[in-house]
């Protein structure tokens, strides 16, 4: 299959960016949970800028989540 999405490991500190993530979240509710990653869905995807990337990320995002 040819793709645009880069799947290969490109963070240079997944740990870091883990906890980063994991703290984003630190005493919200759920809702307001929700909101924060879709605030940074649209960020993300803005920065991205190439909407056939961002159909692959959403197209396997929801088969991950649909096994």
């Amino acid at each position: 299959m040819n793709t645009l999405l880069n799947l290969q490991q490109n963070l240079d500190d997944f740990d870091a960016f883990y906890d980063l993530l994991s703290e984003s979240h630190e005493d919200l509710d759920e809702m307001q949970s929700k909101m924060l990653n879709n605030q940074l869905i649209l960020l993300l995807s803005n920065h991205i800028g190439n909407l056939a990337v961002l159909r692959e990320a959403f197209a396997l995002a929801r088969v991950k989540i649909e096994k």
